[in-house]
């Protein structure tokens, strides 16, 4: 009896032994494997403490000391995967997306046979398609999108039972689309590619931007025998693309009105720093240049809008005591308080490329222009070094100030209804913009410029001044608002004003600031970043966490978010119009600003932003 005892004894202590050598070697396989990455990818290193387990790494997640998720979005990692990335067999989850990876998929990933998640959108990878990849029988989500992939779309995706996400758009893949019947399948994209042929009637219905950019035919498209079926035809899309053109022409044509329009709104921002004392603080430079500016514009005057009441005139806004709101792209702006109490807003202008006569006919053109929802502008003056343009005084400043500004003790937080009433007027006074010609656009959108009052209505302010301006002056694309297709600020479409929008929304849903995009989580810019996460896991961490304090609008809240990455498309043509967004905006239920229960400021430092 003592003899088996010792024999079972030995024979736990021989399997307890083989386990941890196993355990032992697994364990350093997946750290070789994740320093063989490491040292494999160029770009920003990844500042992993190696003295520490790979469990406490950055973008490592563990599960009883397994590596189950690795996550390196937008690391800016380069160059080509190791093989030994095939070590990490318990993988569930790899995002690498918006990186610079290129090469072929290496062999290796045929050992992840765990994967359940594959992120790798936003690279360089090229080749086909491999063929290893249909092993991975527990895969849900594949995004192979936005790489250099060729070769044809493989049938044996068939294979991949349980796949629910299927992303290959914007590659190179050719031939035609195989007869894909998966029926977990929920998301499903192979547009812009180079594909041709029918599309299979297993996937009809699905919607047509799942297929634009190709040569396909068949429902949802164009027949294949030449009619139109239901919805937008292959056909069409070169009629965008002419309107698109013909469009570009019509902006060329309305440079000039537009120029008037929008210099004339932007100009009403602008005060002379040499005509206005000095903020807080009296300097004699300053003062000797008032002194000089206003005996050079005796014969000057300011000039006022339609029925604008003249309780002032030149000399008592150079008297006038003032504070800078803030620096704008086209100029400083200030809060002027005359001495018989009149407050206004005045914006000095910078870099002005007009001459008196087409500074006053875009003015006049500018100034005709009367919505409840853009900032009211009451005169402006031209003198030779000096150009202003006066509007009323906005005391709650910019929204840029109260989403980005002080949350501590004693702020009001912007709950959702206030947040989706700003939305909606925004959206109605760049739609009114929109509406006076097909050339005319906003061409500086953001949070800056959208300025409210104290019941929290939205005012669109500085629109028009970037065809107006010198080189010198147009708004930087690193602040996150420029559309992709525009290389020349002064140019700017409706369609360009719609992606602006967009960023403005996904701004006031997630309390991120755009000109901050590089430093997040993620790495990559707002509309990217939001993207990401909404494929992945449609989590409630996109949103600002004030928003998430209101309770029961979570389903409004992610139809914002969806009209907002609808905006930030890559394609101008596939954007909605800021009409349409107005609809889509009321349909949600906004009912504006809580009235009595907002915390009312007058910020008069330069927080406010009013630029």
């Amino acid at each position: 009896m003592k003899l088996n005892f010792n024999i079972i004894c030995f024979s736990l202590l021989l399997w307890t032994t083989l386990l941890a050598t196993a355990t032992n070697s697994d364990v350093a396989s997946v750290r070789a494997a994740l320093l063989a990455l490491r040292a494999t990818v160029g770009g920003r290193p990844l500042l992993w403490n190696l003295s520490s387990s790979a469990c406490n790494w950055t973008g490592v997640l563990c599960a009883q000391n397994r590596v189950v998720e690795l996550r390196l979005p937008g690391k800016g990692l380069s160059g080509q995967l190791p093989i030994a990335i095939g070590n990490l067999t318990q993988l569930r989850t790899l995002s690498l997306r918006f990186n610079a990876l290129s090469g072929p998929m290496p062999s290796g990933f045929a050992k992840l046979t765990s994967l359940r998640n594959l992120y790798l959108q936003g690279n360089r990878f090229s080749g086909d398609i491999p063929a290893f990849l249909f092993s991975l029988r527990n895969l849900i989500r594949l995004n192979l999108a936005n790489n250099n992939f060729a070769g044809t779309i493989p049938a044996s995706f068939n294979n991949l039972t349980g796949l629910a996400t299927l992303y290959l758009e914007n590659n190179h893949l050719s031939g035609s689309i195989p007869d894909i019947g998966l029926p977990a399948l929920v998301q499903f994209n192979v547009s812009f590619n180079r594909l041709n042929g029918s599309i299979p009637k297993g996937l009809s219905s699905r919607p047509k931007t799942a297929f634009e950019g190709n040569s396909l035919c068949g429902e949802p498209l164009v027949s294949c025998n030449g009619t139109e079926n239901s919805g937008t035809a292959s056909k069409l899309s070169g009629a965008a693309i002419a309107g698109i053109a013909v469009g570009c022409v019509m902006v060329v044509l309305f440079t000039l009105i537009v120029l008037v329009f929008l210099c004339k709104r932007k100009g009403s921002t602008k005060t002379e720093t040499r005509i206005i004392a000095p903020p807080r603080q009296g300097e004699d430079k300053a003062t000797g240049e008032s002194d000089a500016i206003a005996k050079s514009s005796r014969s000057k005057k300011l000039v006022f809008f339609g029925n604008a009441s003249r309780l002032f005139d030149l000399e008592d806004l150079l008297k006038a005591s003032a504070v800078v709101l803030g620096k704008g792209t086209f100029g400083t702006a200030y809060k002027a308080t005359m001495e018989m109490g009149v407050v206004v807003a005045v914006k000095r202008l910078k870099d002005v490329m007009a001459s008196e006569k087409e500074f006053k006919e875009k003015m006049e053109v500018v100034g005709a222009m009367d919505h409840p929802n853009l900032v009211p502008m009451r005169a402006y003056y031209f003198g030779a070094d000096e150009k202003l343009v006066v509007y009323d005084y906005m005391p709650m400043g910019s929204l840029s100030a109260l989403l980005h500004g002080n949350r501590g003790a004693g702020s009001s937080p912007l709950n959702w209804n206030t947040r989706c009433g700003i939305a909606l007027g925004a959206a109605r006074g760049v739609a009114y913009l929109h509406s006076k010609a097909p050339g005319i656009s906003h061409g500086n959108i953001k949070s800056s410029n959208i300025l409210l009052t104290t019941t929290y209505d939205a005012r669109v302010s500085d629109f028009g001044l970037v065809q107006f301006s010198g080189p010198s002056s147009t708004p930087n694309r690193v602040d996150g608002y420029r559309a992709p297709e525009v290389t020349d600020a002064r140019k700017v479409s409706q369609e360009a004003d719609v992606y602006s929008f967009g960023i403005l929304l996904l701004e006031l849903l997630t309390g991120k600031a755009p000109t901050h995009a590089l430093l997040n989580e993620e790495g990559v810019d707002l509309p990217r970043w939001v993207q990401s996460i909404v494929r992945e896991d449609w989590t409630a961490e996109v949103f600002d966490p004030e928003l998430v304090r209101d309770q029961n609008v979570e389903e409004e809240m992610v139809k914002l978010l969806q009209l907002a990455v609808n905006c930030t498309v890559q394609y101008p043509d596939k954007r909605p119009s800021m009409s349409e967004m107005i609809t889509r905006i009321e349909e949600l239920h906004c009912h504006g600003p809580e009235r009595e229960t907002q915390q009312i400021h007058d910020p008069t430092d330069g927080s406010s932003e009013q630029t």
